[in-house]
């Protein structure tokens, strides 16, 4: 990638010198246009889903079940649904002698004029292609492409486009393409459909699986002359269209207008509609086509008939002028709520981490039912599910776009009877969430997964995570306390924090001969470890991560529950069939159980689970000689015929997950009440023993780790950092973002400096503080919406804390740093020094 401009501009643009087909597939998920209700790929309109390109568009929560035989086996899978593609707008010379082309060239034909057939559709990939380049507008969220082509004759033909997804209206997209004649006269055909032959075919390793999402496809031409595509999806039964409107206009307008158009038809074959256009180019001047489309599905509220709405919709919206400008008034609106500014290189990566986290949860996201998918709408990997990933977005969110953090949770709450269901299946009480969840809350981890590197299916045991439940309690909690929702807490909030701590109280099994509670049969954070070497059957017992969080869970509900008015406690208790002597009784239970979790520990150092401490050491220079990249240490040595259970090796943080989910005081307390003495000695030799034992297999493992070592082990966060921010536009894990984005580490970036490095932590009625100094990092600025306050701005520089509350009539903020509480009047604002600045208490672990 070469950048195109410096200074002011250059910070808000992605720009891509060249062709390269190799990358084409990574350029298309990082120049996705989104506004939050659906996402389509940075594809070159005018080239088909193939080896190269993969135009996919998605909407939120659009989901759909198909069965497929593998290896022997019957077996579900749900997909987020590539839907059809509005894409397509292809282009090609026109002969002198071809005068009848609304009778010809009807196929995709490669075929050159020197055979007698027509010419050949050009795109990147064909030998006239002479420069091409792109560019990502970030401010204005805009994706704009320059090509230029030269034909056998020697003609060359310039070719700008213009694409966005409107974040004004969630429901529209323009295409605007400029065609330039350079030195001659003559005629081209311009070819704009939409394409309902698509099914999900783009990731590579899914392919033996049924990707024929969409049924009943049909198309046509309305009376005015749009377009419009209508199908649903096989199972769902989900109904999807699209209509488009295609304009022609000379650019600038000429004293004497032209006929630009020299012929039009539609033209309709299967599953595919399109507009078909002969146009009449002049040397130096511009004919430009604008392609306005509308998208709905049945999901949308209010829609009967989303064919009918998508109509409605180009009817009465206005021209592509006002299409692209209350787009980019949209956008700089969003900017200003979601500012984070950061100097360098880092700030610029930090802003396209913002861009594309707001295409896939933006306030349109407020009204959907939708949950976090881990890719973002950038691409079919993990088939689009929602997994945890809300424990990384949705504390930047909280600070910014609470409506959309509670919206995400309310896809949780709409879920909570599926889950109740899930634990009663499996014999236990309250709430059992899925890992892998979509369209209607039940378990979709598949079964089996493919390791590419063996060409083997093998079981797939991930659905053990249990701890998923508990970053669904800590979301709900981290929401309530940024955005004072006492309201959400005290009904849908409360609603899930119990249940979710009646499955812990439920699964957890007392040892006498430890006198400890046990959680057995789960797999953690790591992944890699999904069983004990030689087990029969999966699951390992007593995750630290898992039984810490389970222990919080229990603690915070009952906390809760002592602070909730009595007539709503009754409520709660009563619908949960805890009453009198019931409700004593597994209440005390609940307390008994937080206190007496059984936490492992091996060599003065948490243990990831019990009897991690028997497993072998890995030779990791060895493997890292022979493999060089071993993120995915777990494929390696399954195609070597040997486990990743047998070994001292994660793929991710798993105990030093807590350092990122607990500031220092509160993973203390966590400890001192399951009885452990967890100090700042333990904690640093936990963090050095699994830093060496980790191969970064997941985009979220550097963040996690730049994080915790920030308050550590300051040296060395940086270089993790640094891993972080490049995740997907270096493409670090080796061809996974082509297959999406990794909205968690994207997000969790924003948060590292918004939180990690401020130390903010929202909780009680305080706003605390405790700033680490990053060299790296050394100046930022951001405004947060706490508690009712609007643009509450933070900035540091120079060793200076700034903060700055607008007027309004609400009470002044409190403000706690290490060493002295302040208080923020709206008006006013404060500046602070801040002295000690070494690693004193704060988030991302305890410290001395």
């Amino acid at each position: 990638m070469r950048e195109r401009e410096h200074g002011p501009a250059h910070d808000w643009t992605w720009a891509y010198e060249g062709y390269d087909p190799a990358r084409e597939q990574v350029r298309e998920a990082l120049c996705t246009l989104g506004n939050g209700c659906f996402a389509t790929r940075g594809a070159a309109p005018e080239c088909p889903a193939g080896p190269v390109h993969y135009p996919g568009t998605y909407a939120a929560g659009c989901y759909d079940t198909l069965g497929s035989t593998v290896a022997g086996r019957q077996v579900e899978n749900e997909d987020l649904v590539n839907l059809p593609n509005w894409l397509p707008l292809r282009f090609r010379f026109l002969r002198a002698g071809d005068r009848d082309f609304l009778r010809a060239g009807d196929g995709d034909t490669r075929a050159g004029a020197a055979d007698g057939g027509p010419e050949p559709w050009l795109s990147p990939d064909s030998p006239a292609l002479v420069e091409h380049r792109q560019w990502l507008d970030l401010r204005g969220g805009i994706l704009e492409r320059e090509a230029r082509f030269r034909g056998a004759d020697g003609r060359c033909l310039s070719v700008r486009q213009t694409r966005l997804v409107s974040m004004a209206d969630p429901h529209l997209a323009l295409l605007r393409t400029r065609f330039t004649a350079e030195g001659w006269a003559g005629d081209m055909e311009v070819e704009a459909g939409l394409d309902g032959t698509v099914r999900n075919s783009g990731v590579a390793r899914y392919r033996q699986l049924d990707g024929r999402h969409l049924t009943r496809v049909r198309g046509g031409a309305a009376d005015g002359g749009d377009l419009w595509l209508g199908c649903r999806t096989r199972t769902s039964g989900i109904r999807i269209a699209l209509a488009s409107r295609v304009v022609v206009r000379e650019d600038p307008p000429a004293a004497v207008p032209a006929r630009s158009v020299a012929g039009t038809r539609v033209r309709q074959a299967g599953r595919y509609v399109a507009r078909v256009l002969r146009l009449r180019l002049a040397p130096g001047r511009t004919v430009t086509v604008d392609k306005t489309v509308a998208l709905h599905t049945s999901r949308d509220a209010t829609v009967g008939d989303p064919t009918r709405a998508c109509l409605d919709r180009l009817a009465r919206t206005p021209g592509a002028d006002g299409v692209l400008g209350a787009h980019r008034d949209a956008w700089e609106l969003l900017w200003r709520r979601g500012e984070l500014t950061v100097p360098g290189e880092a700030g610029r990566v930090l802003r396209l981490h913002l861009f594309h986290v707001l295409q896939t949860l933006s306030p349109h996201t407020a009204g959907l039912d939708a949950g976090v998918p881990a890719r973002g709408l950038h691409g079919e990997a993990y088939r689009g599910h929602v997994f945890w990933d809300e424990l990384f977005v949705l504390p930047y969110l909280n600070l910014r776009f609470p409506e959309v953090s509670r919206a995400l949770l309310d896809y949780r709450h709409r879920r909570l009877e599926a889950a109740c269901d899930a634990a009663r299946a499996s014999g236990l009480r309250g709430a059992m969430y899925p890992w892998q969840s979509g369209g209607d809350g039940r378990e979709q981890t598949q079964r089996l997964h493919l390791n590419p590197r063996s060409g083997r299916w093998l079981p797939d045991h991930t659905h053990l995570q249990h701890h998923v439940g508990s970053a669904v309690a800590y979301n709900v909690w981290q929401y309530c306390e940024a955005s004072g929702d006492t309201a959400y807490l005290h009904t849908r909030g409360a609603e899930m924090l119990v249940r979710i701590a009646r499955f812990w109280a439920s699964l957890a099994s007392y040892d006498p001969g430890l006198d400890r509670y046990r959680v057995r049969g789960v797999v953690g954070p790591d992944e890699y470890h999904d069983g004990y070497p030689g087990a029969s059957s999966p699951g390992l017992d007593d995750n630290a991560y898992t039984n810490v969080t389970a222990a919080w869970v229990l603690a915070r509900t009952l906390g809760l529950l002592r602070a909730l008015p009595a007539p709503r406690r009754r409520e709660l208790l009563y619908a949960e069939g805890l009453l009198d002597d019931s409700e004593r009784s597994e209440l005390a239970r609940w307390d008994e159980i937080s206190r007496r979790l059984y936490v492992p520990f091996h060599e003065g150092v948490v243990s990831q689970f019990a009897g991690y401490d028997a497993l072998a050491e890995l030779d990791w220079e060895d493997y890292r000689k022979r493999y060089g990249d071993i993120r995915r240490l777990d494929r390696i040595l399954e195609a070597e015929g040997d486990t990743v259970n047998r070994y001292r090796a994660s793929k991710q943080a798993d105990v030093l997950m807590l350092g990122y989910l607990f500031s220092a005081p509160e993973l203390h307390g966590l400890f001192r009440r399951l009885g452990y003495p967890v100090d700042a000695d333990v904690w640093r030799r936990t963090v050095d023993f699994y830093l060496c034992r980790t191969s970064h297999g997941s985009t979220l493992s550097g963040l996690v780790h730049g994080w915790v070592l920030a308050r550590v082990r300051r040296g060395e966060a940086w270089r993790y950092c640094q891993e972080a921010l490049a995740g997907d536009i270096a493409d670090v894990q080796g061809g996974t973002t082509g297959e999406g984005i990794h909205l968690g580490a994207m997000a969790g970036t924003l948060d590292l400096v918004q939180r990690g490095l401020t130390g903010l932590e929202p909780g009680d009625g305080v706003l605390r503080l405790d700033p680490v100094p990053l060299p790296e990092i050394s100046e930022y600025g951001f405004r947060i919406r706490y508690r009712g306050h609007w643009g509450v701005g933070l900035s540091l520089r120079a060793g200076e804390l700034r903060m700055a509350v607008p007027a309004s009539r609400l009470g002044p903020i409190v403000v706690e740093l290490p060493d002295r509480t302040v208080t923020v009047a709206p008006g006013e604002t404060c500046r602070l020094t801040l002295v000690g600045h070494g690693p004193p208490s704060g988030r991302a672990g305890p410290e001395a």
